[in-house]
């Protein structure tokens, strides 16, 4: 069994990864840290295996996530949500950069929001690259987040036992 210390400021990104990482059969969570100091603590108290602090990942464009486990994770957040400070900064995006949140939140690269929008990759990455300072994003993560929270984006209800959506007919199925 593979024992893993959670850090990150976040409860929301915490709680996701804890989900996620906990559904593996050989993988165990064995603390969740808020700092780097209770994360020391906790390496020590617990013998973690492994550490994953403040994740911050460069996605080059692409996806982070599936939007299946996607969908599950906020799915189970929204049923308890926190106050989210982006969800007024929401109202501070363009016609263009509320376009490009939302396809972004649907698990979008930016080749595909290119594509879908009729822009070239370089505006879309200009455009991914304003949204996420005007919302103090570190990530792609953190902008699907935020537009879960303000009511952008919806999960879709999971596929019946033994059938697996493709990603287009995902996306297609996301407000």
């Amino acid at each position: 069994m593979i024992r893993v210390l959670l850090a990150d400021d976040q409860a929301l990104i915490r709680g996701a990864f804890t989900m996620l990482v906990g559904s593996a059969p050989d993988i165990t969570v064995v603390g969740e840290a808020t700092s780097g100091r209770d994360a020391v603590a906790l390496a020590r108290e617990t013998r973690a295996d492994v550490v994953v602090m403040d994740i911050r990942v460069v996605a080059a464009g692409e996806a982070l996530l599936s939007p299946g486990p996607t969908a599950t994770l906020i799915a189970h957040f929204l049923r308890t949500p926190e106050p989210s400070p982006a969800a007024h900064v929401v109202n501070t995006l363009t016609d263009r950069e509320r376009e490009v949140f939302t396809l972004i939140a649907r698990g979008l690269t930016n080749g595909e929001i290119a594509e879908t929008l009729v822009l070239s990759p370089l505006t879309v990455k200009t455009c991914v690259s304003r949204i996420m300072t005007k919302l103090n994003a570190r990530d792609r993560v953190h902008l699907v987040i935020a537009a879960y929270q303000a009511g952008l984006a919806a999960p879709v209800p999971p596929a019946p036992e033994g059938v697996s959506p493709t990603r287009s007919s995902t996306r297609r199925a996301w407000r």
